[in-house]
C-alpha cells in the first residue's frame, strides 16, 4: 500500500487527534509529580508565577523525551482499536488487504514521532537543563532560602560550607546553623549558632547571614593554635558568585552537553571511569529513545487489530501500558548496569528496543496468520484481582 493511498492518508489523519491528546495527558501526569514543589515555591517562597511557568517550560523537554514514544504507542493502539471496533479491519481483510499493509502509514507516523523525540533529546534537553540552571540561580539570588536545603551541606558560597538544620519560612530564620569558613589563608573558622537570619543586597549575589548567641572557633594551621569566641550577634558575608560562574562557564554534566560536546568528550583519551560511562550512556540514549517509537509502534499494531471478541479494549490498553512499563524497566536496568560498567552502554540502551521490537514482530506475524496470542494468564490474573479486591 502506497503512502499516498486513500487509506494511508485516512489512517494518518486518524492518528493525529489522539496523539495530541496523549501528549497533553501524559505531560500533565508527569507534571503532577512536581505539583508539590511548584505549590511550595509559590506559597512558601513567594516565587512569581512567571518564574514557575518558565521552570515548567524548561523541564518539559525532559518529560517529552519519554512522553512522545509513549504517546506514539498509545496513538497507534487507540486508532487501530477504533478501526477494529468499527469492523474496518475485518472489511480490509475481506477486501484482500493484508495487515502488513498497515505498516507503511504506521511507520511514517512513528518516523514523525522519532524525529520529534530526537529533536527534544538532542536540542531541547541540553537547552532546558542549562536554562533551568540559570533561572534557578537567578531566582536564588533574589530569595536564597530556595537554595538552602535543610540538613544538607551547601557549598555554593566561595570558600564557605553552610549547614542548616531547619529553615523557618514564616519568619525567614535559620535554625541550628553550622559554618566552615576557609576564605582566609592558613585559617579555618567554624561557627555554630542556634539561629540566624539571611538578608541579601538587591541585584547582587552577596548575602549577609546574621547569627545570634553562637560560638566561633578559629584554627590557625600555621601557628597550630585554637581560639574560641562567644558572641551575641555576628554577621557573615556570603558570596554566591561561585554558583553564578558555574552557570556561565563551569563544567557541564552529560545531560547539559550538546551532541558535538558529547562526541568530543568521548573521543578524548580518558580513563574509563563512572563519568565516562555516564556520558557514553547519554550519547546512546539520545538515539535509542527516539527509535523506541518504531519498536513500540510496531508492538501496538497486533494489540490494536485484534477484534473486540478476542481482546477487550480496556485489556488491550492495559497491555500496551504494561509493555511500555516493561520497556522502561529494561531501559532503567540498562542505565544502572551501564553506569557500573557491567556491560557496554551500547547494549544497555539498545536492548529495550530490540526486545520490544522482536515481541511486536512475533505478535504481528501470529496475528496476520490468524493465530493471535490470547494472554490467557494475564486475563485470568486480572479477573482474579477484580473478583478478589474490586467487588469486595
Amino acid at each position: 500500500m502506497k503512502l499516498n493511498s486513500i487509506f494511508s492518508r485516512y489512517l494518518l489523519r486518524e492518528m493525529l487527534p489522539p496523539f495530541c491528546i496523549s501528549v497533553m495527558f501524559f505531560s500533565f501526569i508527569f507534571l503532577l509529580t512536581r505539583i508539590l514543589d511548584i505549590t511550595n515555591m509559590i506559597v512558601n517562597y513567594k516565587i512569581g508565577v512567571s518564574a514557575v511557568f518558565l521552570m515548567i517550560v524548561y523541564t518539559m523537554p525532559y518529560f517529552l523525551v519519554f512522553v512522545i514514544p509513549m504517546s506514539v504507542m498509545m496513538t497507534v493502539l487507540l486508532t487501530l482499536l477504533r478501526l477494529s471496533d468499527d469492523n474496518e479491519i475485518i472489511a480490509l481483510k475481506a477486501g484482500g488487504i493484508s495487515l502488513y499493509r498497515l505498516l507503511p502509514p504506521v511507520f511514517m507516523f512513528c518516523l514523525m514521532g522519532c524525529l520529534l523525540t530526537g529533536f527534544m533529546s538532542i536540542c531541547g534537553l541540553p537547552w532546558g537543563k542549562l536554562s533551568l540552571k540559570a533561572l534557578t540561580v537567578e531566582v536564588a539570588t533574589s530569595n536564597l532560602n530556595i537554595g538552602l536545603k535543610e540538613r544538607t551541606f551547601n557549598d555554593s558560597f566561595k570558600g564557605v560550607m553552610l549547614y542548616v538544620n531547619k529553615v523557618d519560612m514564616k519568619d525567614k530564620t535559620l535554625k541550628d546553623v553550622f559554618i566552615e569558613d576557609r576564605r582566609s589563608k592558613n585559617l579555618v573558622i567554624t561557627i555554630v549558632s542556634p539561629e540566624g537570619y539571611l538578608a541579601g543586597e538587591p541585584g547582587k549575589a552577596v548575602f549577609h547571614l546574621r547569627l545570634s548567641n553562637g560560638i566561633i572557633n578559629q584554627v590557625d594551621i600555621e601557628k597550630r593554635s585554637v581560639n574560641s569566641i562567644r558572641f551575641d550577634t555576628y554577621t557573615v558575608n556570603l558570596d554566591l558568585q561561585k554558583a553564578l560562574d558555574a552557570v556561565k562557564g563551569g563544567p557541564k554534566d552529560e545531560k547539559e552537553m550538546s551532541l558535538a560536546e558529547l562526541i568530543w568528550y568521548l573521543e578524548e583519551d580518558r580513563e574509563r571511569d563512572g563519568q565516562y560511562y555516564e556520558t557514553l550512556l547519554e550519547f546512546h540514549k539520545k538515539f535509542s529513545i527516539p527509535f523506541a517509537c518504531f519498536s513500540l509502534g510496531l508492538l501496538a499494531v497486533p494489540l490494536g487489530v485484534q477484534s473486540s471478541r478476542s481482546a477487550k479494549r480496556s485489556f488491550s490498553l492495559g497491555l500496551g501500558l504494561g509493555f511500555f512499563l516493561f520497556y522502561y524497566l529494561l531501559l532503567s536496568a540498562g542505565l544502572v548496569f551501564g553506569e557500573a560498567g557491567v556491560y557496554p552502554p551500547l547494549i544497555g540502551m539498545w536492548v529495550p528496543n530490540i526486545v520490544t521490537g522482536a515481541a511486536g514482530l512475533y505478535l504481528l506475524i501470529r496475528t496476520v496468520n490468524d493465530r493471535p496470542v490470547q494472554f490467557e494468564f494475564l486475563r485470568n490474573t486480572m479477573r482474579w484481582i477484580k473478583s478478589r479486591f474490586i467487588h469486595k
